[in-house]
């Protein structure tokens, strides 16, 4: 497995009482595109945070680009580094323009120079066709322009993957396409990506592999031809026959 970008070994997690995560393993190679889905509070979105370690597990190991994530903060950093994450709220700075926002982890983390990062955050501000919006607050914007913000401010720092935790689960409906085309342009880029997402259309048109969770577990992992036309678990069946009721 050379080419190993994100390696999961027998990862656990627990809160409290509660067991988040029961065996995970996955492999996920260079360029490769994986969605996540599963019911609410199947750990979907735990397994993602774990992987920059913005949850910790309790045994396992998880090693990113041959680095073994530990507890030293070098270990932390290196990780965040290479891993450029996307959540469901925007997180942007409300006192800071666009490009500012693009601009600050690549000048403080990478030490880029400003011209530098500047420069970085036109171009990935340009990528996600919001570039024209660079000196606005995001209190300007609408919901889709600011998630599409928070995807070029993680590539700003020129990531090796992306991970998405229900990026468009917060937007109202007719934003979600124009952040979903986003993804679709980075997946088509040969961006490695991991999206915990409910939106099977896109899981159809972008995913190497589709992966289902349930109550801590992955339950079935298979390509979107077969989990979506011939799943061979009762869970995945039941989850997709809710999922698309819904749709």
């Amino acid at each position: 497995m050379e080419d190993a970008l994100i390696r999961m070994e027998n990862v656990e997690k627990w809160y409290a009482g509660f067991h988040a995560l029961k065996n995970i393993n996955l492999t996920v190679r260079r360029g490769e595109k994986i969605v996540l889905c599963g019911p609410s509070g199947s750990g979907k979105s735990t397994l993602i945070r774990c992987i920059n370690h913005l949850e910790t597990i309790k045994s396992g190991r998880i090693v990113v680009d041959g680095t073994a994530l530990t507890d030293s903060q070098k270990a932390v950093d290196t990780v965040r580094r290479e891993v450029g994450m996307v959540f469901q709220q925007f997180n942007l700075f409300p006192h800071k323009t666009v490009l500012e926002n693009c601009m600050l982890a690549p000048m403080r983390v990478r030490k880029a120079s400003k011209a530098e990062a500047e420069a970085t955050a036109r171009k990935y501000l340009e990528r996600v066709r919001i570039g024209n919006q660079a000196d606005k607050y995001p209190a300007q914007l609408s919901g889709g322009q600011q998630q599409r913000v928070a995807i070029a401010r993680a590539l700003c720092m020129e990531p090796k993957a992306m991970l998405f935790d229900e990026p468009t689960s917060a937007l109202d409906p007719e934003m979600v396409k124009e952040v979903l085309d986003t993804m679709i342009g980075l997946a088509r880029d040969g961006m490695t990506m991991i999206c915990v997402t409910h939106e099977m259309g896109f899981a159809r048109q972008v995913a190497d592999r589709v992966i289902f969770m349930a109550d801590g577990e992955i339950v079935e992992e298979n390509d979107p031809e077969t989990f979506f036309h011939n799943p061979g678990h009762a869970r995945t069946r039941a989850f997709l026959g809710e999922i698309l009721a819904h749709h």
